[in-house]
């Protein structure tokens, strides 16, 4: 196979996350609640492998006819904002206003992020919440909290999307990597059995999408309390 081949495979690879949400889309349209987050944890695990590959095969060098960024945004905002916001509405946990106010919020501020070119940091983390509502809705979805408390959350990290705060990704951001690779896999892997099981409320599961969301969601703060300078200073003094 040629350089060329493999760069346009990887965008190939890209592109099947619009089948995916699709079928997740009709999977919500149907109310089939745990069949729409298996084919949106199809869809993460797509996203999580098509950028390490892009970057090996040189898409940009070898198939420049095509931007992967573009695509990867285009099919991130309906695996990670549309189609979630859709399922948290129509689900019925968020009831009356609440609901109409938590998919205006999202579909609005996340529109406005994935168009912010201050989006990623040096480290190629992310500055502010990167717009992963897949995963809060999934949670919620899970753990059923009251719709104050969804509300809420919704709207501190529709917040936290503007501020300078910094959010690992997963694959890209070199600092921890290992740990924040493996809680994204992890993650993945409960997300998976969650839907499986419909969100059995005795599913461990749910256990294991607490941890790993928390740690994602909080890694890229604690690297900005802990620079990664001080850490190095602190090691070569213990070492002496």
């Amino acid at each position: 196979m040629t350089n060329e081949m493999r760069a346009l495979s990887v965008h190939l690879l890209t592109a099947t996350g619009a089948v995916f949400a699709m079928l997740a889309m009709l999977a919500a349209v149907e109310g089939k609640w745990d069949l729409m987050f298996l084919w949106l944890v199809v869809a993460f695990a797509v996203d999580g492998i098509d950028g390490p590959l892009a970057r090996r095969y040189h898409v940009k060098h070898y198939a420049p006819q095509f931007d992967g960024v573009l695509l990867d945004l285009i099919i991130d905002y309906l695996t990670y904002v549309f189609i979630p916001a859709f399922a948290l509405f129509k689900s019925g946990l968020m009831d009356g206003w609440t609901g109409w106010a938590a998919i205006i919020i999202i579909t609005f501020t996340s529109a406005m992020y994935f168009a912010d070119t201050r989006m990623k940091t040096k480290d190629n983390s992310f500055s502010g919440f990167p717009g992963c509502w897949n995963m809060l809705v999934l949670v919620i979805f899970a753990l059923k909290p009251s719709f104050w408390v969804s509300l809420s959350l919704v709207a501190v990290l529709a917040v936290a999307m503007f501020v300078p705060l910094k959010f690992v990704h997963p694959m890209r951001t070199k600092r921890w990597r290992p740990v924040t690779a493996s809680m994204a896999v992890a993650w993945t892997i409960f997300a998976g059995w969650a839907a499986w099981v419909d969100f059995h409320p005795e599913s461990w599961a749910h256990w294991g999408l607490i941890v790993t969301s928390l740690y994602l969601l909080l890694a890229g703060i604690a690297q900005q309390l802990i620079p990664e300078r001080a850490v190095k200073a602190e090691v070569r003094r213990a070492g002496g």
